[in-house]
């Protein structure tokens, strides 16, 4: 439900005070009652919501234990920062929201890794009033933008660089979508799969929705991220739980996803039948999790071409340094073995 920036970006002083915390602890073993089982535990990034479902409907299915893990999910929220337990060492994984995390861990020589992008498209958009004729993003422009203040320090840097957007359009976003509902010459940030929905409900329209990634803002998102220690001593336990995660989620956007939604609805109230559905059918709809190169290398795919592109173009957009080497960031050793392919409908 919240857009991607909000709460999600850890400071470099979160970053730099969390490496002051005690080492990184190894996963443990749990004895079961038919076989040992490697205990893990997963953080999110915001509490349990739809765009989280794959990882749930791993572990509600019984996907994870198939794998040999014992899969504790930890989600987030407005007060918790599950990126600093990973990097402490209290979690063995993190959901990180988009690469610019996987750039900034370099930048602050934190040792995170991402191994894997369960969605190919960020799901950031913009949403217009359908009485405004709006095609494409360039149409934007004579629009009031409501942006948030991450979302000024990162995707909006790049439709300035990119598109010439004007600071001066531009608007606070303060997670509140009536001043997009009664203006209907302002343009609001949010995501494909929730505020859509959303706007709909309170306000009774069907807002046009223009998704940045098909503009050309090639961010992974939703990726699975730990730390350098456990991919060096425990591969095999990051390959198993890469793995598993892929599966979860050709389950839930493919398949019978009750367990997993069932998961979510306990652990979030806020969530219901009718929103769970929303999002898995826009994420369906706009190739959010399976598009690209995970047509043929399979969900979680990540390439060097697709990192060395976005990260050229945050370059120009001065977000991050050229000086860096982000493919410190990340590793592609544990995707792009079309694991679980055969899921995806023939269709």
């Amino acid at each position: 439900m919240i857009p991607a920036f909000l709460l999600r970006a850890l400071t470099t002083s979160l970053l730099t005070a969390a490496l002051c915390v005690a080492a990184a602890l190894a996963p443990t073993r749990a004895q079961t009652s038919d076989k040992t089982l490697d205990k893990v535990s997963f953080g999110t990034n915001w509490v349990a919501e739809g765009e989280h479902g794959g990882f749930f409907q791993a572990l509600a299915d019984g996907t994870y234990k198939k794998y040999g893990l014992d899969v504790t999910i930890v989600p987030g929220g407005p007060n918790e920062n599950n990126r600093m337990l990973l990097i402490a060492g209290k979690l063995d994984f993190f959901m990180s929201a988009n690469s610019l995390q996987t750039f900034d861990a370099v930048t602050n020589n934190v040792p995170l890794v991402a191994v894997a992008a369960m969605f190919q498209k960020d799901p950031q958009v913009f949403l217009t009033h359908p009485e405004v004729k709006v095609a494409k993003i360039e149409d934007l422009k004579p629009l009031t933008l409501l942006i948030s203040k991450e979302g000024i320090t990162s995707y909006f840097q790049w439709l300035k660089s990119e598109y010439g957007f004007d600071e001066n359009k531009v608007k606070p976003y303060t997670f509140n979508p009536q001043p997009f509902i009664v203006n209907k010459q302002t343009a609001m940030q949010g995501y494909v799969t929730s505020e859509p929905f959303a706007v709909e409900k309170a306000a009774g329209f069907k807002p046009n929705v223009l998704l940045l990634a098909d503009y050309g803002f090639n961010s992974y998102s939703t990726l699975i991220e730990t730390r350098r220690d456990l991919v060096d001593k425990k591969p095999d336990l990051v390959q198993r739980f890469v793995d598993a995660s892929i599966v979860g989620w050709y389950h839930y956007v493919y398949g019978d996803n009750s367990a997993g939604n069932a998961m979510i609805k306990k652990l979030n109230p806020d969530m219901n039948d009718e929103l769970l559905a929303y999002c898995v059918a826009k994420m369906r709809e706009h190739g959010i999790v399976d598009s690209g190169d995970s047509i043929k290398n399979g969900i979680g795919a990540m390439t060097d071409e697709r990192m060395a592109s976005f990260f050229d173009k945050m370059v120009r957009a001065g977000v991050v340094k050229s000086a860096i080497d982000y493919r410190q960031g990340y590793t592609l050793r544990f995707v792009n073995k079309a694991v679980g392919a055969e899921l995806r409908p023939k269709n």
